[in-house]
């Protein structure tokens, strides 16, 4: 099958995606192809779809695919010292990925996040766009608030493009992370989920 790409998505298509909003979900993180880390430089953590790991209140295969902005929580850490465990605490803003990464041609539909600390955060860079980088999340449990959408899946010609696309959703998600206001629910409410034990 070949996966649906989102090259052309109208103002009114837009409009129903931001209408499924917000999404919660609970989900464990696996391993995907790594390709965050060692391609992009901007690695994100990879939610498991099975049944078994993940919570939602929408069907995978039924979640649109795009670029999106939320919340999210880990709700346990394995960190390697006190120190470290501490600055994984706390909501952080998320730019997501939904789809079929269509630079890669992926077959199969992943939910990659890119959890995003606040300024002043030892993990934050010192690029333009301050990506985080934090150390291996694999089998942590990460609560996701789905909040906004940023745009369709594009296959950028080639990786330096991508790259520059992903950075410009880092920086547009700390914008609208804290200018969203919107009519149909309360950010806060989706903040408050995030640090909830609630389910989905």
């Amino acid at each position: 099958m070949t996966p649906p790409t989102d090259q052309n998505v109208s103002s009114t298509a837009s409009e129903s995606i931001q209408e499924t909003l917000p999404i919660r979900m609970i989900s464990k993180i696996v391993k995907g192809f790594g390709r965050g880390s060692s391609d992009l430089g901007i690695p994100t953590a990879n939610l498991s779809s099975s049944p078994d790991d993940m919570k939602c209140e929408m069907r995978f295969d039924a979640l649109p695919t795009g670029i999106y902005f939320g919340f999210a929580r880990l709700v346990s850490t394995t960190a390697h010292d006190d120190n470290c465990k501490e600055t994984l605490e706390g909501v952080y803003k998320a730019a997501i990925s939904i789809g079929y990464n269509p630079c890669y041609k992926n077959q199969h539909k992943t939910i990659e996040p890119h959890l995003i600390a606040p300024p002043g955060h030892p993990s934050r860079t010192k690029s333009a766009c301050q990506e985080t980088q934090f150390h291996e999340l694999y089998d942590e449990t990460m609560r996701l608030s789905i909040v906004g959408y940023l745009r369709p899946e594009l296959p950028f010609e080639g990786l330096d493009k991508l790259i520059l696309a992903i950075k410009g959703d880092i920086v547009n998600t700390e914008e609208m992370c804290d200018d969203l206001q919107t009519e149909s629910f309360q950010v806060e409410d989706e903040k408050a989920w995030v640090l909830s034990n609630d389910n989905a």
